[in-house]
């Protein structure tokens, strides 16, 4: 079949120059960032809206779909090379009507395209291109193509809409079943059991896979995935797995170490391109900071390391110097390109050294430094440059230079401070300045974390500054969340994500503060959820809302990624609220989820950890912590010290009506309340005695 003939596999090239053409077309009026762009390529990209949408099926014309997102560096490399060709242009311009999506601000389109292309092709990226009927039915697709490959594939797809166009609708049926199958989940009507022994086989497999010189898994990239080591490190710890602990550690290390932390200003890179951590693609993007601050967090909690102390403190200033507007939000992301000397963009061009740059700036101390960040063959990337990474501790690098680790500390501020201001003078990546409300909850939480482990206040007040920024822009009066916010503009319904996210997110926020309206908020969240995503045959709930125009299918994201899929984190949310509420609903839901994704967890254990994570809260004992007293805020952060997985807190300064704390309180004292399974121990007054009973 010719449709099978111009699946091409896509390839790389050149980095493109940013040029300005003298045109403009219709995403001038849109306010996302990578939409504005393409704002002036000869293409006459249209965003995706009902307007789009009937305009194919008023001219009959296939829609040319093109994904991608700001930070994008090879849709930047495919827009120099397509989309600015007035050549290219006029191909696409005659015979389709083109669109332009930011698969960060629609990422319900970018799931159904992306599934499509995965189907089809059998992997899938940015960009992601999709030629699809006038009603939307994707008929083919691919990632990143050169101009010539690209040229040749339009015009046959142009040629066989024309002369034989029952074959494309023929395989649109056929490629909308497969899509509408991908993302099913079938209610399990077995007896939910949860035992152990299936978390340690699932654990058996997946250990095949690990990376024992660098952390990680065996692989040439490299993605932090934080969710899987928040589980792998939890489940260490419950089961005093030692080996498994050194494990997450030295993942947690090497990352640290590696070129995917910025050495310098701080916060993670999306991935490394090798298996050291070294060379990242550059972009920076807030849901990574965000997750890995909560990691590394906890991480700190059981180990006390101070290098993860470092970097959630380095990478919360990142957040706080290049990632957060005056309203407390946050923005979502740092292109991975920048201008280099020349003037020409250029991957990782704001992060790169050469060792003549280093030497003029550090003079004495540059085989020091050239030591301690490797500014030689460990180090060295491409053209001269090097990018900075670790692979000794400073004990061994200040042993080895015969000098004290408390100097070889001021040495390195003096180091990133100097290096930083030179930095700085660099034309900066460009930033994506639209706020995501799914993204903004899981920075929210990461601060959350960041004060519950460290108690610097300030993370507490930028957490709150943000909460309170998503209760007053982008919650409704109806009651649903608005997932895309930008020049003092709510708009785009939102997505599971964004009320999944922003629920774990207000339930850390109440057991760090006892402030009841985060609690309650959550609780409405959660009830919104059941009444506009839920499905009723599978117990499950769907990544869109039933007030949503209806796309090719309407999916349950249920695969955990780098971010956990929405109804991992939703049946999380459940099973906390069901606790704090007393509610049957809840707890039922939640266990029935688990249920439902139970068959494919052992399989593919990494795909669903965010999961497994949730099964280990009925394997092991949970507990309610209920803190009830004048003194409750101080005992709740002294319990807070502790890393406790497995419990929940609750508490009040005053009566309280909540299950959890109703008729506990006393004006004489402050009382611990330990309870598993609806039954509690005696109340303590002593922070240490409540954790004897844990």
């Amino acid at each position: 079949m010719l449709l099978l003939a111009i699946l091409l596999f896509s390839c790389k090239s050149e980095t493109s120059k940013d040029m300005t053409h003298p045109y403009t077309n219709d995403l001038i009026h849109e306010t996302s960032p990578y939409l504005l762009q393409h704002a002036h390529n000869p293409v006459n990209w249209n965003a995706w809206n009902d307007k789009t949408l009937a305009k194919a099926t008023d001219e009959n014309k296939l829609l040319l779909i093109s994904v991608g997102y700001a930070s994008c560096h090879w849709c930047h490399v495919m827009e120099h090379e397509s989309f600015e060709d007035t050549l290219v242009a006029q191909v696409m311009n005659e015979n389709f009507v083109n669109v332009k999506v930011d698969r960060e601000e629609r990422p319900d389109v970018d799931q159904i395209y992306m599934n499509a292309v995965q189907l089809m092709t059998g992997s899938g990226g940015w960009p992601l291109n999709v030629v699809a009927l006038p009603d939307g039915r994707p008929v083919w697709g691919g990632t990143y193509f050169k101009k010539e490959q690209w040229m040749d594939i339009l015009k046959q797809l142009t040629k066989l809409y024309k002369e034989d166009p029952n074959k494309l609708h023929e395989y649109a049926d056929k490629l909308s079943q497969g899509i509408k199958s991908l993302d099913v989940v079938s209610l399990n009507t077995d007896e939910p059991v949860f035992e152990r022994a299936f978390i340690e086989n699932a654990l058996t497999n997946w250990e095949k896979n690990f990376d024992h010189a660098f952390g990680g898994m065996k692989q040439t990239q490299k993605f932090m995935m934080p969710n899987n080591y928040h589980f792998l490190m939890r489940h260490a710890y419950q089961n005093n797995d030692k080996e498994l602990q050194d494990f997450v550690n030295l993942t947690l290390t090497k990352m640290t170490y590696g070129g995917v932390f910025d050495q310098i200003g701080g916060g993670f890179s999306r991935y490394s391109v090798d298996e050291k951590w070294h060379v990242p693609h550059f972009e920076k993007m807030l849901y990574d900071n965000g997750l890995l601050v909560s990691l590394y967090a906890d991480a700190y909690l059981i180990t006390k390391n101070e290098l993860y102390k470092n970097v959630i403190n380095e990478t919360l200033e990142f957040i706080k110097n290049e990632m957060t507007a005056n309203n407390g939000a946050f923005y979502s992301s740092l292109d991975a390109d920048s201008n280099n000397a020349e003037g020409t963009l250029e991957e990782g061009a704001f992060y790169v050294w050469t060792q003549e740059e280093l030497k003029a700036l550090l003079a004495n101390d540059f085989d020091l430094f050239a030591d301690y960040y490797n500014v030689n063959d460990f180090g060295h990337w491409e053209h001269n440059n090097y990018v900075l990474i670790r692979n000794e501790s400073d004990a061994a690098i200040a042993e080895k230079h015969n000098i004290t680790e408390a100097e070889l500390a001021t040495k390195k501020e003096q180091w990133k401070t100097k290096l930083l201001a030179t930095r700085n003078k660099r034309p900066k990546p460009r930033l994506d300045d639209k706020t995501l409300t799914s993204w903004n909850a899981l920075m929210l939480k990461g601060y959350v974390d960041a004060y519950r482990v460290l108690g610097n206040k300030t993370y507490l007040e930028a957490a709150e500054k943000n909460a309170n920024f998503i209760v007053n822009s982008q919650l409704r009066e109806d009651g649903g969340l608005n997932h895309n916010y930008k020049d003092g503009k709510s708009t785009i319904n939102g997505y599971l994500e964004d009320y999944a996210a922003t629920i774990d997110a207000f339930l850390a926020l109440y057991e760090n503060t006892l402030d009841k309206k985060w609690l309650t908020t959550a609780r409405d969240l959660a009830n919104y959820t059941f009444d506009h995503f839920y499905d009723d045959t599978s117990k499950m709930f769907f990544f869109t809302s039933n007030s949503d125009a209806s796309l090719v299918s309407r999916s349950i994201e249920y695969r955990d990624n780098v971010i956990p899929a929405s109804n991992s984190i939703m049946a999380k949310n459940l099973f906390k609220l069901s606790h704090y509420f007393d509610n049957e609903h809840f707890s039922k839901t939640a266990m029935t989820m688990l249920n439902n994704v139970k068959p494919e967890m052992s399989e593919y254990p990494s795909g669903y950890s965010n999961w497994f994570d949730l099964m280990l809260n009925y394997t092991n004992p949970f507990y309610e912590v209920a803190v009830v007293g004048a003194d409750a805020k101080q005992k709740i952060d002294e319990l807070n010290t502790h890393y406790l997985p497995n419990k929940l807190l609750v508490g009040s300064t005053t009566e309280n009506n909540l299950p959890l704390l109703a008729n506990r309180y006393n004006p004489q004292d402050t009382f611990i309340y330990v309870c598993v399974n609806k039954a509690c121990k005696l109340p303590v007054t002593k922070v240490e005695d409540a954790l004897d009973l844990m």
